[in-house]
């Protein structure tokens, strides 16, 4: 029997007699039809009925996102020989180490007998009956001006870098260029992110774009049982949690000092000028089992733009612990100072930095305000341009955006403690220029 035949017997029958027949196959015909998707795949894992332009597949960590787009392509190429597919990421590295090399990219999936030719230098892959695919980097957007395309699978397009508009001006040169064939069709696989262009896409549902949402417990039959409950342990009730697990586009706050969109405007991926001073902003946890110790390491630079290199904040840690991530971080980023709330404790805070060999100058600094109002006017340099971040920072990033004028915290756990750890460090470089000798200890 022709193994499409036979699948599409399989496929008509419930699951437990699916199973039953499965297992009275001989060796071969296992073989075979273990490389038919539709047998195995989660009913969301398929493309959608209808006569879609965009599908975006928008769930959480471990969902089995990339293993759908890569199969998608799959059943493209073998329909059709004409295909002309685009695969875009946010870098060539990553398009290739996910999407066409990595465990569900596309060399995984397809049976040995007709995987494509993979040629990294041209970057292109080639099946046997003409059916080809490129990989482009959302880095690179005028790289999509010109090529045409019948189809694309774009992946975490959340983590496309939008500086510049970088993200909208690789996905509209993309659209520009899907017009081969008579059903041209993009798939997007992402975890959400409420950045610029996902939050464009996500609103403009309707015929042309139909979205899939899940979570990670939908693959649970395929991940550690130890893996969903420990995160799920430490993010089940976080917005990180809700974002990253539940595949949940989070909204924007209302009243809140940083909009997810703010953030992305400052972003670039690495400081694009030299560091003219570097400190560390640290809040100390009030006990060694409550909140994180927030420690954030930020420099002004050169060109008078202050930026946010790393977020080093540790939880549930006892005092000798971030003590020591302090003192890493002050020797990992060259630090010049150290501001440390001392408000839980001002002797306490130097003693503990000084146990951890830490000689930088050191700066305890009291709140006489609440922290939402500490940061109201770092918030307002942001809106002025004159703070970037160096990457991305998803937790402290959620703390920002919790901060609700008027003074309100509606972010992730009961204390913004990695916004304030910036906030410290923002004010001490932009706002509260030093005038003081610096003071070592030991």
């Amino acid at each position: 029997m022709a193994s499409h035949e036979l699948l599409d017997q399989l496929l008509a029958l419930p699951e437990s007699q699916r199973l039953a027949e499965l297992r009275r196959l001989n060796p071969t015909e296992q073989t075979e039809l273990r490389h038919h998707w539709e047998l195995w795949a989660r009913r969301e894992q398929l493309p959608p009925p209808g006569d879609w332009r965009t599908w975006l597949v928008m769930a959480g960590r471990g969902f089995g996102k990339t293993r759908a787009g890569a199969e998608w392509v799959r059943a493209l190429v073998q329909r059709h020989a004409d295909a002309r597919i685009a695969l875009v990421g946010a870098s060539l590295g990553e398009v290739r180490a996910v999407m066409v090399e990595g465990e569900s990219g596309l060399l995984a999936v397809c049976p040995p007998d007709r995987a494509p030719q993979f040629e990294p230098s041209l970057r292109r892959l080639t099946w046997a009956n003409g059916a080809q695919a490129t990989l482009y980097s959302a880095l690179e957007p005028e790289s999509l001006r010109g090529p045409q395309h019948s189809h694309a699978w774009c992946d975490e397009l959340a983590k496309w870098d939008n500086a510049s508009g970088r993200a909208a001006r690789t996905w509209d040169n993309l659209q520009m260029g899907l017009r081969l064939g008579e059903r041209p069709r993009a798939l997007v696989t992402t975890t959400p992110r409420a950045v610029p262009l996902l939050r464009r896409l996500h609103d403009a549902a309707g015929e042309d774009l139909i979205v899939t949402h899940g979570a990670t417990e939908a693959n649970a039959d395929n991940l550690p049982v130890r893996f969903i409950r420990d995160v799920r342990r430490e993010y089940g009730d976080t917005l990180l949690g809700r974002q990253e697990l539940d595949g949940k586009l989070i909204a924007e706050i209302d009243g809140a000092l940083w909009t997810r969109a703010l953030l992305e405007q400052a972003r670039e991926p690495a400081a694009s000028s030299p560091a003219a001073r570097t400190v560390i902003g640290v809040d100390p946890p009030a006990s060694s089992g409550g909140d994180a110790c927030g420690i954030v390491v930020c420099a002004a630079g050169e060109d008078g733009v202050a930026r946010v290199l790393a977020d080093c904040s540790v939880e549930k840690a006892s005092p000798e612990k971030w003590a020591r991530a302090v003192a890493g971080a002050a020797e990992a980023w060259n630090v010049d100072r150290v501001i440390a709330e001392a408000n839980q404790g001002g002797a306490m805070v130097g003693s503990v930095l000084r146990a951890a060999d830490l000689s930088l100058p050191l700066k305890l600094v009291h709140a006489a305000q609440g922290k939402v109002a500490r940061a109201e006017p770092v918030a307002a340099l942001y809106e002025a341009g004159r703070v970037r971040h160096c990457g991305q920072f998803p937790a402290l990033e959620d703390e920002l955006c919790g901060l609700i004028a008027g003074g309100r915290y509606e972010g992730p756990g009961r204390s913004p403690d990695r916004a304030d750890a910036l906030v410290w460090a923002l004010t001490e470089l932009v706002i509260k220029r030093p005038a003081s000798p610096r003071v070592r200890l030991g």
